[in-house]
């Protein structure tokens, strides 16, 4: 069995080892690319809104104080650990979604005011028929030198971002690239990684547990003939 890498920051990376265990996995290497940190920022008033959007765990458990000043709100929560995040923080959690922002806020009523608790980094969906307004309450800052970049050769990588992507693609020479599969968490995630890799597949649904059991079908295969996959 080939082993995994995990690229996200604590404490996204463990959660996703410890899935990664529970699978059957054998070998997880722990390679966080980027550490997270908090914002400076001030909750705005909250009866302009109708609703709290979150659409990632470190939202709620980077924003501290300024939460206090929004509990009267409920949450729309993208995915089940930034539910339980909210819920840790003393927040109402009114709707779970595990399939991404897009989806999420489909299935939300047209015209709703939603206050966006994001990361400085984040995707903003098209053509949205709520209005959404974003906060910065965290950041996620680039490791510069992230130790065991050569433990990478063979492996396979888990992707939870184009901006993980990205930075692999900058870290991973091209000897040892040629050697990688990724495992992709969305398409965007996928494309930025770039060329050059063993194989590069996507998981069905932009959730965790899907893009883990990817990342074990993968390391359960010697090799590959490369390309795209779906």
């Amino acid at each position: 069995m080939r082993p995994l890498a995990i690229l996200r920051p604590e404490p996204g990376g463990s959660l996703s080892a410890a899935r990664a265990e529970a699978l059957g996995i054998e070998t997880i290497i722990r390679l966080p690319l980027f550490k997270v940190r908090p914002c400076e920022w001030k909750a705005p008033d909250p009866e302009r809104f109708d609703a709290i959007l979150m659409t990632s765990a470190n939202a709620a458990r980077h924003a501290g104080e300024g939460l206090d000043a929004l509990k009267s709100l409920p949450v729309h929560a993208v995915g089940e650990a930034t539910a339980a995040a909210a819920r840790s923080a003393g927040m109402m959690v009114d709707r779970v979604g595990n399939a991404g922002i897009s989806e999420m806020l489909e299935g939300l009523p047209n015209g709703l005011r939603l206050l966006h608790l994001a990361g400085r980094h984040r995707r903003v969906p098209s053509d949205l028929s709520q209005m959404v307004v974003p906060v910065e309450v965290y950041t996620a800052v680039k490791r510069e030198h992230p130790e065991g970049i050569a433990q990478l050769e063979g492996a396979v990588a888990c992707v939870h971002s184009p901006r993980a992507g990205k930075r692999l693609a900058e870290l991973v020479p091209d000897e040892v690239r040629s050697t990688v599969s990724i495992a992709a968490i969305s398409e965007a995630a996928a494309q930025a990684c770039g060329e050059g890799w063993e194989r590069v597949s996507t998981a069905k649904t932009p959730d965790d547990p899907t893009l883990l059991s990817l990342a074990k079908r993968l390391c359960d295969t010697p090799s590959s003939s490369g390309g795209q996959e779906e």
